[in-house]
């Protein structure tokens, strides 16, 4: 099954293609649009040459740092992103072969190993964790028991709540509505507690 995430198709391929690149995408996904998270993984690879992860924990720091920096940017916050992306990609090689997708694969995991595998990652707490497995389940044929339980509330059937929901523009903009209507809610429920009501 193809994504259809950031609008961009070369973006799209490839992480329809890599695993490695589809997880880099979901860690920057974080304060940007999630088109231009996921899009970062194609503009690393188109500068650096390769998004393995030998060769992206193998570049020298400061230079992926400046790569980072290019315009258009990979990330609005290229020194902590940069640094994370290669914390990732140093985590797989060295802990998966250089192969993302034995975190989800290896062993034959059910759906709570792999969110446990998932947030042992670099940069992945709980709800990021929860979306790349809803993510695999949902898009990319993860067959693991459990999944769904697993995911929470982003592994439900039509729940529009994460990029595991995005295939279409359609479907994107309802996402984006319930996003907004989350961060709604969330600064009317501080508001109240600001006022003691």
């Amino acid at each position: 099954m193809e994504l259809h995430i950031t609008g961009d198709p070369a973006a799209d391929k490839l992480l329809s293609d890599d695993a490695f690149a589809l997880l880099t995408g979901m860690l920057l996904d974080q304060q940007v649009t999630m088109e231009s998270a996921f899009a970062g993984p194609e503009k690393i690879r188109t500068r650096i040459g390769s998004i393995s992860p030998a060769t992206v924990a193998g570049y020298d720091p400061e230079a992926f740092v400046e790569m980072f920096k290019e315009r258009p940017a990979v990330h609005r916050f290229p020194g902590s992103m940069a640094g994370r992306v290669q914390a990732l990609a140093e985590a797989v090689e060295h802990d998966w072969d250089g192969d993302a997708t034995a975190i989800w694969t290896q062993g034959d995991p059910d759906g709570k190993e792999v969110l446990k595998r998932l947030k042992a990652l670099p940069g992945f707490g709980e709800q990021k964790a929860k979306i790349f497995l809803a993510l695999l389940g949902k898009q990319r044929g993860l067959q693991a028991e459990g999944w769904r339980e697993a995911a929470g509330s982003y592994g439900e059937e039509g729940s529009f709540l994460s990029v595991a929901d995005i295939v279409d523009p359609e479907s994107l903009q309802k996402v984006r509505a319930s996003k907004q209507a989350a961060k709604a809610a969330a600064k009317a429920s501080r508001a109240s507690k600001a006022t003691g009501s």
